[in-house]
């Protein structure tokens, strides 16, 4: 029998490099995940997060 081709070890590498990237994914989505647990404790209960902190009428200037 002959050796294994250059083209089955070359997709061999490519599939384990894709493996690693979507465990890296899922890694960062379960981060992102507890992140907005952790974002949403800070909110009043009842209040929109989004809205938090906006008043009706015009709003003060941006200090930067």
């Amino acid at each position: 029998m002959g050796r294994a081709s250059q083209a089955t070890q070359a997709k061999r590498k490519r599939e384990r490099d894709k493996q690693e990237r979507q465990q890296e994914k899922r890694a960062d989505r379960a981060i992102r995940k507890e992140q907005k647990k952790t974002d949403l404790q800070d909110v009043p209960e009842g209040e929109d997060p989004d809205l938090a902190g906006i008043f009706p009428g015009p709003q003060p200037p941006i200090e930067y």
